[in-house]
């Protein structure tokens, strides 16, 4: 074997026994922690141009600075357990953006869709790690994390009954 083969073939083994510090139930929650971040993020960046009232545009500020915190948190805890970490935004998450973004009542639909069901995905899967990772770091980064993504979807159930008002 050439020593250029040899060493690309030592260095992917690296690369797999740096990833075996999770189990893939832990990667599991990485990966969509991480896609979800990403995606709240955006979906913040989208409120605060295109949303019509000032809640809508000050709820986007705050996903925006929340989940960015949690991100660079989460990438950090991820690169030191040897995990990986989407590169992008997923395509159904940017499908789902485009498809909030282009409603003709955009408030409505981004509470709807971001603040209420998106975040209630969200704590399901947080707290569902929170009480069963297997990795320790991983399981308070969730519990930790948690009352942030509450207080999102509280947040945005109380920009829903003001719109009914």
């Amino acid at each position: 074997m050439k020593p250029i083969h040899i060493l690309t073939a030592a260095m992917m083994g690296l690369a797999t026994l740096a990833h075996a510090d999770v189990s893939k139930k832990d990667q599991e929650f990485i990966t969509k922690a991480a896609a979800g971040g990403m995606y709240e993020v955006e979906a913040g960046k989208l409120a605060k141009t295109k949303g019509m009232s000032e809640g809508v545009k000050s709820y986007g500020d705050m996903l925006v600075n929340d989940h960015t915190a949690a991100n660079e948190e989460l990438k950090a805890l991820a690169t030191s357990k040897g995990a990986t970490l989407p590169p992008a935004l997923p395509a159904d998450k940017t499908r789902k953006l485009e498809k909030i973004g282009s409603a003709k009542d955009f408030d409505k639909q981004f509470v709807k869709q971001v603040g209420q069901a998106d975040h209630k995905t969200d704590i399901s899967l947080f707290e569902k790690a929170s009480k069963s990772a297997d990795d320790a770091d991983l399981k308070a980064f969730a519990a930790k994390t948690l009352p942030t993504l509450k207080a999102h979807k509280e947040h945005a159930d109380g920009l829903t009954q003001q719109a009914k008002r």
